[in-house]
């Protein structure tokens, strides 16, 4: 959005939270999961269309996903916010090579699956659903997607052997935080935001932080963050490294948020192969 239109979207749900506060923070909380981008563009959709596809339902959400078959163990990756599966071409041709079983798939909202609303809780049990129905012993996550599947893996005590978090953010409370201070809501509207939470999804913002889903991931992790990342602080990679104890973490400078590099690919195969 440009500046202009999300002071002026911030200012009108901010009137609004006045006589209509939960009305108020329902719109909020759809602006601020409702992706504006992370749909297939033609380009993506033919690399895509090369694996083989399957389309599992979760809530009558028709969740796609991408197969690249090999020998080796089975690797899932997942994306992050405003993204699809076509972001890991670059890691499918390198963990082809090395005849890994690939999943990829599409978060809801994105890509070729359903639905016009995301978030973080939705998108881990999605995850969940996927693992059940494919059983990685591998899970890599991007952004969000690290999270979600670190959430997924937590609650659902799946049993993966080694999850890698790329530029994943510690909690949820943060990203909510700056989605507040980027539209200048007030602090009816932070207020209502909260009960929103706590109506449909059991908990505040603040519940879903390392603390609160580490504690029963069994499987071994490696945690890759960015020193210039201008999107997730690399202070969250060091928040999640302290509470996930079975995990080691390596700093990169210069890669950004997305993290795409052949010297981030080879700590990963590092990784696989130990």
């Amino acid at each position: 959005m440009y500046p202009k239109l999300i002071k002026t979207i911030g200012n009108l749900i901010n009137i609004i939270s006045y006589p209509f506060p939960y009305y108020a923070a329902k719109q909020a909380v759809k602006i601020f999961s409702t992706p504006r981008k992370g749909k297939l563009s033609d380009i993506e959709s033919d690399y895509l269309n090369m694996a083989a596809q399957e389309t599992t339902v979760y809530k009558d959400i028709a969740i796609k996903t991408y197969r690249w078959s090999g020998t080796k163990e089975t690797i899932l990756l997942a994306h992050g916010w405003e993204s699809n599966a076509f972001r890991w071409k670059d890691l499918i041709e390198i963990l082809k090579l090395e005849d890994y079983n690939i999943i990829a798939l599409d978060a809801p909202a994105h890509g070729d699956s359903g639905s016009k609303i995301f978030n973080a809780v939705l998108y881990s049990e999605c995850i969940n659903l996927i693992i059940k129905q494919f059983k990685p012993s591998v899970v890599i996550g991007h952004s969000i997607g690290g999270t979600a599947s670190a959430l997924a893996i937590n609650n659902y005590k799946l049993p993966v052997k080694k999850l890698v978090l790329l530029g994943a953010p510690s909690n949820f409370d943060e990203v909510i935080g700056n989605y507040v201070k980027i539209m200048g809501y007030n602090k009816k509207v932070v207020k209502a935001m909260n009960d929103y939470f706590v109506k449909h999804f059991g908990y505040l913002p603040a519940f879903y932080t390392i603390e609160n889903f580490s504690k029963d991931i069994q499987s071994e992790g490696l945690i890759i963050h960015d020193k210039k990342d201008r999107i997730i602080s690399y202070k969250d990679a060091l928040h999640i490294s302290k509470h996930y104890k079975n995990s080691r973490i390596i700093k990169t400078v210069g890669f950004g948020h997305g993290l795409k590099n052949e010297v981030v690919y080879n700590h990963i195969l590092e990784f696989l192969n130990t």
